[in-house]
């Protein structure tokens, strides 16, 4: 996915993005828990909560898995 193309997930959705998650378990993968103006994605490996702004997940994000 280029970083102009809007990705539209829902909660519950997985997704990979392009950097891994700086945990312990290094996952690419998060659950999708909130949408909105801002995205709170759930990491698969340790569960900690991130927080990104709509832009700044169209452009870190790699893929819609589920």
């Amino acid at each position: 996915m280029n970083s102009m193309e809007i990705v539209s997930v829902k909660i519950g959705d997985i997704v990979e993005m392009k950097k891994e998650h700086p945990c312990v378990s290094h996952s690419k993968l998060f659950e999708v828990t909130r949408v909105g103006a801002d995205i709170k994605l759930k990491c698969l490996g340790c569960g900690n909560i991130v927080m990104l702004d709509r832009e700044s997940f169209n452009k870190k994000v790699k893929r819609k898995i589920s």
